[in-house]
């Protein structure tokens, strides 16, 4: 301040150094299929955008498609016999016959029904009710395309792109990166890691292809997923087995509407098999036996004929629901008020509810759908884990042995001497448990990233915790570039960080009893820096921590000892 004039001036002095900022640790972003993406007349189309809440998202995006389930009897095909088809078989060997024993299926009734999406099943939004349910919070939806738009690696890649632009999320999830082939899905997979090894600020939580199957000698998800992901940037990612039966979807969600038309009249004539024929049959034994009745001169039997008009009676109801469900798949229907005829929703409800009722056949096809559509890939869930583990006790909490909510069980079931192989490998990538425990429902067991072998990467704790001091610090530390590179701001500097550290250590974030255990900060000439550093105006600060690693193994020694008295 220059003093010209005479007089009493006023300066004042920052007494304190500057403070670091903790940044959020748990802000997923997720990329994926929405119903919708727009915003007062605007596409959100590949563009990054930050919800709170699942209203949010449906306001923003949509809500999940109605997907429509292919239902059909299995047929087994019989070999040819006779001579001609012997003598056929002994000049060439038949194709492998394809019997309903080999087709994945349901059993209803002694056949066997193929159950399947009939197009793209969508599961983003289910993926996503799943992340708030476990303690999801504020997240970034990157919409790649509508229930239209088919799956592409190509979409994935350019919503992977559009991440780099934001510098807030800190975990990558794409739910639907399952849904490709095998080798585009680790394609992908691959990206993602490159992706948060350049951004150096976010960890990838990734799925592994098939984890709802068992792991078998012929076919083994998890060792495929090792052998084929690589070695490249495994620090920055995790993966769980196997996937999980939730019940995000509810019993009252899943309806005849969810059976594609053209199956309709499939599952028609399996409620016929169980609302009409025995009935039908029932009638026809009574009439012969009164008809028999007849011709030995017989009294008939009054009550038996009442009863052959109430089944009669019955038939008529059950085939007029019938009559209303075979209306449906040619969009004609007499029954409602509804415009042209058409059903109304109370009478699809009240429809639906009849056949539920009367066809154990059909509520097994409904609940097939419902497990179909509530079968998830965990990445998800672990996301909303992760939100709430870091807001209730601190990313320096391991993200484990907690439970997982909205999860009946894990679509496998994993002991303790099957989950060896997936924690400790030679080849040191190491998938974490998600496994039931009688008493305590489903529980996340594992707490590792994919780069197990490593003493500094091993655990999801320490690294995450990593991105956090350096993010802190390193947004803090902007306020002093083209400062003088001087005493005075290697001291305020240091003074900024290790006051930030202390406070992490205070809160448990750091090991050791004491600060000085903790960490250490070092900067200065002839400490961090040299002369010639200086003069091309690169400043040096050397920060180390001890990080909080988790107790994975715990060892407790019996051992008798003499008795003294």
């Amino acid at each position: 301040m220059a003093m010209k004039t005479p007089g009493v001036y006023i300066v004042e002095k920052d007494a304190f150094p500057g403070s670091v900022v903790e940044v959020a640790t748990a802000v997923p972003a997720f990329i994926g299929h929405t119903e919708k993406a727009i915003l007062n007349g605007k596409s959100l189309l590949k563009k990054s955008v930050r919800i709170s809440s699942l209203a949010e998202y449906i306001s923003f995006f949509g809500e999940g498609p109605k997907t429509k389930f292919k239902f059909e009897k299995i047929k087994k095909t019989a070999p040819k016999s006779g001579p001609k088809a012997k003598k056929a078989d002994e000049e060439k060997p038949a194709p492998e016959v394809e019997t309903a024993e080999k087709v994945e299926g349901i059993d209803i009734n002694s056949e066997k029904y193929l159950i399947a999406p009939q197009e793209k099943d969508y599961s983003f939004f289910n993926a996503i009710r799943l992340f708030f349910e476990n303690g999801g919070g504020s997240c970034h939806i990157i919409s790649v395309g509508d229930y239209e738009t088919p799956y592409s690696m190509k979409l994935m890649s350019d919503g992977l792109a559009e991440l780099e632009r934001e510098q807030e999320p800190t975990i990558v999830v794409i739910p639907e990166v399952v849904k490709l082939d095998f080798n585009s899905c680790i394609t992908m997979q691959q990206a993602v890691l490159k992706h948060c090894n350049k951004m150096k600020n976010r960890v990838a939580i990734v799925d592994i292809h098939d984890g709802y199957k068992a792991r078998m000698p012929d076919f083994d998800p998890v060792d495929n997923f090792r052998g084929a992901l690589g070695v490249n940037y495994l620090d920055y990612s995790m993966a769980y087995y196997p996937w999980l039966e939730t019940n995000i979807v509810p019993d009252n969600a899943i309806t005849y509407e969810n059976v594609h038309k053209g199956s309709i009249l499939s599952l028609v004539e399996l409620l016929k098999s169980e609302m009409i024929t025995p009935l039908a049959k029932e009638v026809s034994d009574l009439v012969a036996k009164h008809d028999q009745a007849t011709k030995d001169g017989k009294e008939i039997d009054k009550e038996e004929l009442g009863r052959i008009a109430k089944i009669n009676a019955r038939i008529a109801v059950h085939q007029t629901y019938l009559d209303q469900l075979s209306g449906e798949a040619k969009d004609v229907n007499t029954k409602g008020s509804g415009e042209k005829g058409a059903m109304t929703a109370t009478d699809k409800a009240d429809l639906n509810k009849a056949l539920l009722q009367l066809s154990p056949g059909y509520k097994q096809v409904l609940t097939e759908i419902r497990e179909q559509r509530n079968l998830l890939p965990p990445a998800a869930a672990m996301a909303g884990v992760f939100t709430r583990v870091d807001q209730e006790k601190g990313v320096w909490k391991a993200p484990a042995n907690v439970s997982l909510s909205s999860v009946k069980c894990p679509a496998v079931d994993i002991t303790h001497e099957e989950q060896e192989d997936l924690n400790v490998t030679p080849a040191g990538k190491s998938i974490n448990a998600i496994r039931s425990f009688l008493g305590e429902g489903t529980l996340v067991w594992g707490a590792r990233t994919l780069d197990g072998n490593s003493l500094d990467w091993r655990y999801i704790q320490v690294r995450r915790t990593i991105i956090m001091l350096e993010e802190s610090i390193k947004l803090a530390s902007r306020a002093y570039v083209f400062e003088n590179n001087v005493a005075n701001t290697w001291v305020t500097m240091k003074g900024m960080i290790s006051n930030f550290l202390f406070s992490i250590w205070k809160r448990g974030g750091l090991a050791g009893t004491s600060p000085d255990s903790a960490y250490r900060v070092s900067v200065g000439l002839g400490e961090t820096m040299t002369p010639t550093d200086i003069l091309e105006g690169i400043l040096r600060i050397t920060v180390k921590v001890a990080l909080v690693r988790p107790a994975e193994f715990i060892e407790i020694t019996f051992q008798q000892q003499m008795q003294e008295s």
